[in-house]
């Protein structure tokens, strides 16, 4: 292994331990808040954090994805990445507050909201600590050891305070509470850490740079905007028709394990794609497919089979009947990995990004038609919107592996290694 897949293999470890991490603490613990807390009270967590999505969406503003480009490229200038650091972090400032605004409008709007104003607003500026982490420029200079190793402790010291403070269901706010002192100290100590090992820092910039850095970004928004659209939506539209309650507890808990399940993958898309915008290995993407698709696929057969039991066991008592949705859920983990490397990480390195972000936009517009038609025939459910998200996520992978075929020829690219030799 050269030194550059040593590199990348380091990154994604890095990468897998900080977001496995947030995945792994949060799995340790939903048993718990779902025991402590009422179907009421838990299906709240789930719609605000649906909700929560779309606002970080929002602040994200694909910075994660442009960012980290330019980061990639532009990796020995420090005046750039002071200039980017900076004009990244004013545009959020300025997402933030406008989706402040939003957020506070819908609240006096939609009674639903209105009652639960306060824990939208915690779980709103968590959302909005967790998007100001500068993780693009470490991600960009594939330097992720020390911002995952620091985020790790400080995420598992404040979801163990939640089994000491969380004893009743009126103890949910301490929920949101605890994520926003947890996200807001990884976030201030990433920001240190990059101006002391890097000297990465805040500086002034021209408006310029801020329209430009917007600008630069808002081809990204729109595909992440779109996917975050159709995955949220689902629980959105569960809970305003069944007005919360049991129904959307359930589809909450089966979605959570599938975004965990999406996020066990985002890793390796994650540290490939500035690795892949630099070399255009392409051959290694082939490989990395050949090796874990066969691991997926044994893993969501085995889940298929024992859905009932696992949420059960993972749920508590009652979420055995979120097995079904589970299953229906399925196959967006056995297309998502595929789908993930065959969208940035290869479009780009082939030139061919808007791809990308058209082929989101198309299962966007596929899961509003299925679910127009599911509304005007009576048939929406958990199940069926577990289908629809399924039917989305697969049709997002065939646009995407159309593209690459149509355009085969730009695979013959040589990587930058081989070049070399």
């Amino acid at each position: 292994m050269d030194s550059k897949k040593k590199t990348l293999f380091k990154n994604t470890l890095m990468l897998y331990i900080l977001q496995g991490s947030a995945m792994l603490l949060s799995l340790v613990a939903v048993p718990y808040e779902s025991r402590i807390l009422t179907d009421e009270h838990y299906g709240l967590i789930g719609v605000a954090t649906a909700i929560m999505v779309y606002f970080q969406l929002v602040v994200d503003f694909g910075f994660l994805l442009s960012a980290t480009e330019d980061v990639s490229i532009n990796r020995k200038d420090t005046p750039y990445l002071c200039r980017l650091l900076t004009s990244v972090s004013i545009c959020k400032l300025i997402l933030s507050a406008v989706s402040f605004g939003i957020l506070a409008l819908l609240c006096t709007l939609i009674p639903a909201w209105r009652e639960k104003w306060l824990l939208l607003l915690l779980f709103f500026i968590s959302t909005v600590f967790t998007s100001f982490m500068p993780d693009y420029m470490y991600r960009g200079i594939e330097k992720m050891t020390a911002i995952a190793i620091r985020t790790v402790i400080i995420r598992a010291f404040f979801t163990g305070m939640i089994f000491l403070l969380l004893k009743t269901p009126e103890d949910i706010y301490y929920i949101p509470i605890l994520n926003i002192i947890g996200n807001g100290l990884a976030m201030a100590a990433a920001y240190i850490d990059l101006g002391k090992r890097f000297q990465i820092r805040l500086c002034r910039i021209s408006a310029k740079d801020v329209r430009h850095s917007f600008k630069r970004s808002s081809v990204f928004f729109a595909s992440r905007f779109a996917t975050t659209f159709y995955t949220a939506l689902n629980t959105v539209i569960l809970d305003i028709i069944t007005a919360g309650g049991v129904d959307t507890s359930l589809y909450s808990s089966a979605d959570k394990l599938i975004t965990t399940g999406k996020n066990v993958m985002t890793p390796v898309s994650d540290s490939l794609y500035p690795y892949m915008t630099k070399h255009k290995d392409f051959k290694l993407v082939k490989r990395v497919l050949l090796i874990i698709m066969p691991i997926i696929i044994l893993f969501c057969t085995g889940c298929f089979i024992w859905a009932d039991e696992l949420c059960l066991l993972i749920f508590g008592k009652g979420f055995d009947k979120a097995g079904n949705i589970l299953r229906a859920m399925l196959p967006v983990g056995i297309v998502i990995l595929p789908s993930y490397l065959c969208g940035f990480p290869m479009l780009t390195a082939m030139g061919l990004s808007k791809y990308a972000n058209l082929s989101v936009i198309f299962g966007t517009a596929i899961h509003l038609i299925n679910l127009a038609v599911l509304y005007f025939t009576g048939n929406i459910n958990m199940i069926s919107l577990g289908v629809l998200l399924s039917i989305a996520e697969t049709a997002i992978l065939i646009f995407r592996v159309i593209v690459i075929y149509r355009h085969r020829d730009r695979l013959r690219t040589a990587p930058e290694t081989e070049a070399a030799e």
